[in-house]
């Protein structure tokens, strides 16, 4: 029987997954999300980091597209806006936010069928057209659950500490973007 390779650390899947998401991570724009509260006392960017991270790494272990997976994850909240102040679109926040992302990242970078997918489904059954792909379900899952974890966390739900602590000393997030005490 073939020997499995040795299960990754959770450093080298950081390392791993920063790779894929560093260009988006370096992008002003995309760090212009920790501008925007999400949840309770978590900001968008912070969010996004959760649902990518998360993402990338069920879809690695499931043999999925989790290069896809994290990117989309990424930008599957790519709004760009204060959505308790209002929406500057016309509709309801949550039927109308996944199409504004998915425009807003294809206006700022190259996305793939895949990541289009990704974000503009995220929030199935609210759009209409249920995802084509797996790696979208498994972004949608994993969103429903931050959303849930994020909002009702006694002290708000940190999730990625690991990592954007990872991604701050390798000078790819702005402090002032992400809580300082992440602990």
């Amino acid at each position: 029987m073939p020997k499995r390779p040795p299960k990754p650390t959770h450093f080298d899947l950081c390392e791993e997954y920063l790779q894929t998401v560093r260009d988006l991570l370096a992008h002003p724009k995309v760090q212009s999300m920790g501008r925007f509260m999400q949840h309770r006392n978590v900001d968008c960017l912070h969010h996004s980091l959760n649902v990518s991270f998360t993402g990338y790494r069920i879809c690695r272990r499931l043999g999925l597209d989790c290069r896809a997976a994290a990117r989309g994850g990424l930008l599957h909240d790519f709004f760009l806006y204060d959505w308790h102040k209002g929406n500057p679109h016309k509709g309801l926040h949550g039927f109308t936010h996944p199409r504004v992302a998915e425009d807003n990242a294809a206006r700022y970078f190259s996305v793939t069928k895949r990541e289009r997918d990704i974000i503009r489904k995220h929030m199935w059954p609210l759009t209409l057209a249920p995802p084509r792909y797996p790696e979208s379900y498994v972004i949608l899952l994993v969103d429903k659950f931050y959303c849930i974890a994020e909002a009702f966390a006694p002290s708000g739900f940190k999730g990625v500490r690991r990592l954007i602590r990872h991604a701050r000393k390798n000078g790819l997030l702005s402090a002032p973007l992400l809580p300082v005490n992440l602990d």
